[in-house]
């Protein structure tokens, strides 16, 4: 585990960012973009950062990778220890609100194990870490996907969702 002055150079990015212990979970999974599912790395975004106001107060969020396809966001990444199961419902509620419309796909991985959801439905799609769509497919699916805004009676529900989840998990550094 690594000390609060200890800090990682993120490899798409290439600033020195602190440490956490999710931090070697994303790095694994942005080498894997790029490196083995052929997205260009200036299509990934590292740490999307949105806004959630519920009852007057913003709260800052953000997705840990966000990857476009032709300009439209088409894959959020949720990076995390622990069971998958755990994270589904946080991941899902933040990519239906860190964009003007829906991300179509969401990906909750510990790093060893992922489950690719669509974000409309919730739906699993695939299990595994071969499950994760590459940039051949990315490209192919953009065509038919919907790219939709969260209809605006579930706006409030997943905003609590989103906070309840940021509300109870336990510290991931210093």
């Amino acid at each position: 585990m690594g000390s609060c002055k200890e800090r990682v150079r993120d490899f798409l990015t290439g600033r020195l960012i602190p440490y956490s212990d999710d931090e070697y979970i994303r790095q694994d999974m942005e080498h894997l973009l790029v490196e083995d599912k052929g997205f260009p790395a200036e299509t990934i975004r590292v740490g999307h950062p949105f806004e959630v106001e519920i009852d007057g107060e913003n709260h800052q969020d953000q997705l840990d990778l966000l990857i476009f396809e032709k300009d439209r966001p088409y894959m959020a990444i949720k990076c995390s220890r622990g069971s998958l199961v755990t994270r589904e419902r946080e991941a899902l509620a933040a990519s239906r609100l860190a964009c003007e419309i829906q991300v179509p796909i969401t990906v909750v991985t510990n790093g060893e194990d992922a489950e690719v959801l669509d974000t409309l439905s919730g739906r699993v799609l695939g299990q595994g870490i071969a499950a994760i769509p590459d940039a051949a497919r990315a490209e192919i699916e953009i065509n038919d996907m919907s790219f939709l805004p969260l209809p605006e009676k579930n706006l409030e529900k997943e905003k609590r969702i989103l906070r309840a989840y940021a509300a109870f998990q336990c510290p991931t550094d210093c």
